[in-house]
């Protein structure tokens, strides 16, 4: 096995891509050997354009979720079960995000809680959107002790945290950030790092060098790779192994067939 996954992007958001780009995403990312992805949802409607993106390639997968900016407009509305769950492989993104002013904990929490449910309740891994909320998120998925092996999707925050982070079972979902950031939690890495993370764009978003400021796709990926490649010292080879084998591990991915493009 020498390829690699995207484990999280968007590149079912319209906002962002037409159907042009977005199969012409696809292209680029089968061509720079990234053979699956994972497309994102953010909301009920966003889910379901991730779903029937998915349906059109055989090596596309999507989640279901709900973002928690977003949680005000579900705080009393039912989580509606996906009824459909062909290649669903997760719940996501969701989680907590005190980054702006004016967020509602209350709801945030509410939101989380349930959508972990559902999680459970499908036998399905998450993949978490937490931003300058780690303490209150450790402590709610304390709760939650059924809670299969998930990712924390875009990790940035402490040290500290990230040793909580691992310690506590989580894997750990890096991209372009790592390439461009300052970040203090990757000053250190050693090659044992590798069992414990996977590699995501985000697409369109956190474009990683030497792609700045240029949208980010899916492809992008093995840009990410190199770079930490070289920042470990070991063989890309070894990058696309380990990660493509912790993706498949948490979102149960079958092998990747015959690429991307395949229907």
């Amino acid at each position: 096995m020498n390829y690699l996954i995207d484990s999280h992007c968007h590149l079912h958001d319209r906002e962002f891509f037409t159907q042009e780009q977005a199969e012409k995403a696809l292209e680029t990312a089968s061509s720079r050997g990234v053979e699956q992805i994972i497309c994102i949802g953010t909301s009920h409607e966003d889910s379901l354009a991730a779903q029937s993106f998915s349906e059109l390639h055989k090596n596309v997968f999507w989640t279901y979720g709900v973002h928690p900016e977003s949680a005000e407009n579900y705080a009393k509305a039912s989580i509606k079960t996906p009824k459909n769950r062909d290649k669903l492989v997760g719940i996501g993104e969701i989680g907590l995000d005190y980054h702006y002013s004016g967020y509602n904990k209350t709801a945030q929490f509410n939101l989380l809680e349930r959508m972990i449910d559902l999680s459970i309740s499908l036998d399905l891994p998450c993949s978490f959107h937490v931003r300058d909320a780690l303490p209150d998120f450790f402590s709610l998925a304390a709760n939650f002790p059924k809670l299969k092996p998930s990712v924390l999707h875009s990790f940035s925050d402490s040290k500290e945290n990230l040793s909580i982070a691992l310690e506590k079972g989580f894997f750990i979902g890096i991209n372009g950030l790592i390439t461009f950031a300052n970040l203090d939690c990757f000053k250190e890495l050693s090659p044992e790092f590798l069992d414990r993370i996977i590699l995501e764009t985000d697409a369109p978003f956190l474009t990683p060098v030497p792609k700045r400021g240029k949208i980010n796709e899916p492809g992008n990926i093995k840009d990410i790779a190199l770079y930490l490649a070289n920042k470990l010292g070991v063989s890309e080879q070894e990058i696309a192994e380990k990660t493509t084998n912790n993706v498949r591990k948490i979102f149960n991915l079958p092998d990747s067939g015959s690429g991307i493009k395949q229907s």
